[in-house]
């Protein structure tokens, strides 16, 4: 028997519990048995009590110590300014949605595969083509998708993941109200015409989390209301982004600034319009939700895009961390929210030519805002200097301080949840709802950003170092170029300046006319 503390622990007392109540009621146990196994329960139990009654503690936002030679400053202070809180925010306390048990959410051990249908919607040919090709791919080129559907990526990505996981047909979603609020969603992301934050990232955040959910067949631990309420938080994350940080907004005291006290300002922006804009009937995908229903899914949607909020970044790895310490289950909430987070900065761990794309997109809206910072006489925040930036090592430092340990977590998390679905389906003989590579059938994650992230790293910093020493040419050029200009100053000011030619002569001739 796993000992009391450990994770799979709560999981075999329950089916001991059900074996010895079978048991007793055919007298089929003995007393020592008996007690023995009410002795194991109850040191379960307490167990888990005092695991539960464990918060966490020390909120303060964490960046890791980075050695001054190894980032430069300005990458440094952007790591500061943009993944970590200035302000300590109190935590909500608030009652959380209530979940079903691992076992209970496991329906029928393995996700029913759902094939792409152009029912009841107007999906062109070639986009279907691209959809059902590349859809379920780790590497998908959103970019491609968006080319094909003149500008609809986020539309029919948004339809095509409801439908994969039957969610229209679940949650009586009208598909002329789908539509309808799809359309709109398209308009609010292109209302400030972004680089980055647009309609593509919308899709394209959709799109990942659907790979992490269904590669990993995190779904057969999801209900289908919590998986409707995933795609629809990556569908609306960045609504109406201004293509501003949540940091000029503070600055400039902006509208949205003063309406959510400097806190989460975008992130807040985004659900509020959105859950504003369903009041309409004609964009009310939710209508089909009963009250019960409807509160748990606005709480997780709410929860899930306001901790897309990057300077809640550091706390939030942290918190998952400890989690994974501790013996209970996840909790499905925080689960989510980091999923997507995760997938909201993923780029970097994509094909390089796809997050090279990603990422010049976003250095070209940042260098808009360092704009206007100059224009409105503001200091001009990191890596938003057209001017200075470094991009290559801004790359690098992101990999190394954010991406990697942040799909590290991700994957372990991963591997926490989905390990007791796979020893259920082995000890019942039934087909692995996860991946198997391991020696002798081992549960094993597959986590295909490791090799995009090393690869990516690596042509960065070969960029880098090359950036590196241009600067470092031009810096000595320029030094050498006034030495010389200082050099020539000086013999100029130290030589007398030449007599005119005839000036002496001139002289004595006005001498001769006075007298």
């Amino acid at each position: 028997m796993p000992a009391p503390g450990e994770a799979e622990a709560s999981y075999s007392c329950s089916i001991r519990l059900r074996k010895i109540a079978k048991l007793v009621a055919s007298d089929g146990i003995s007393k020592d048995a008996l007690i023995k196994n009410l002795t194991y329960a109850a040191q379960v139990l307490e167990s888990v009590y005092l695991d539960e009654t464990r918060r966490l503690c020390n909120e303060e936002d964490e960046l890791p110590e980075v050695p001054s030679g190894e980032v430069p400053n300005e990458v440094r202070d952007w790591l500061a300014s943009t993944f970590t809180r200035s302000q300590t925010s109190l935590k909500q306390h608030r009652e959380k949605p209530k979940f079903r048990s691992v076992a209970n959410a496991i329906r029928a051990g393995i996700m029913v595969e759902r094939l792409s249908s152009s029912s009841n919607i107007n999906v062109p040919q070639n986009v279907l083509v691209l959809l059902k090709a590349g859809l379920d791919d780790w590497c998908f080129n959103i970019f491609e998708l968006n080319e094909a559907s003149d500008n609809h990526a986020l539309k029919f990505v948004g339809f095509e993941l409801l439908h994969k996981y039957d969610l229209i047909n679940k949650f009586k979603i009208n598909t002329n109200v789908l539509e309808n609020f799809l359309t709109k969603c398209e308009e609010g992301y292109s209302r400030f015409s972004n680089p980055y934050h647009n309609l593509v990232h919308g899709a394209d955040v959709a799109q990942t989390c659907h790979f992490i959910m269904s590669s990993s067949k995190l779904v057969n631990w999801l209900t289908d209301l919590e998986i409707f309420a995933t795609i629809f938080a990556a569908i609306i994350h960045d609504y109406e982004h201004t293509g501003t940080t949540n940091n000029f907004h503070v600055n400039t005291a902006s509208e949205l600034a003063l309406l959510y006290n400097d806190k989460g300002v975008l992130e807040n922006h985004h659900a509020s319009a959105v859950f504003r804009l369903m009041k309409l009937d004609e964009f009310n995908i939710i209508s089909g939700l009963s009250r019960e229903e409807y509160k748990e899914f606005r709480a997780l949607v709410i929860d899930m895009v306001l901790n897309t909020d990057m300077s809640l970044h550091f706390q939030q790895i942290k918190n998952m961390k400890q989690l994974l310490s501790m013996p209970e289950n996840i909790d499905k909430e925080k689960a989510l929210a980091l999923m997507l987070h995760c997938a909201d900065i993923s780029h970097p761990g994509k094909r390089f030519d796809l997050h090279q794309r990603w990422t010049m997109s976003l250095l070209e809206e940042f260098f808009r805002q360092g704009d206007r910072e100059k224009a409105l006489d503001l200091p001009c925040s990191p890596l938003c200097d057209r001017s200075t930036t470094m991009v290559a090592q801004s790359q690098v430092g992101f990999i190394d301080f954010i991406m990697e340990p942040s799909f590290g977590v991700l994957g372990d998390m991963l591997e926490k949840i989905l390990m007791p679905l796979f020893e259920q389906q082995r000890q019942h003989g039934t087909r692995n709802p996860v991946d198997e590579g391991g020696a002798e059938g081992a549960f094993v994650l597959h986590r295909p950003w490791n090799e995009h992230l090393k690869t990516n790293r690596a042509l960065w910093k070969e960029k880098a170092d090359i950036e590196e020493a241009e600067r470092a040419a031009a810096v000595e050029s320029t030094a050498a170029d006034g030495e010389k200009s200082s050099d020539a100053a000086a013999e100029q000011s130290n030589q007398q300046p030449p007599t005119a030619p005839g000036s002496s002569r001139q002289l004595d001739t006005i001498r001769e006319d006075k007298h």
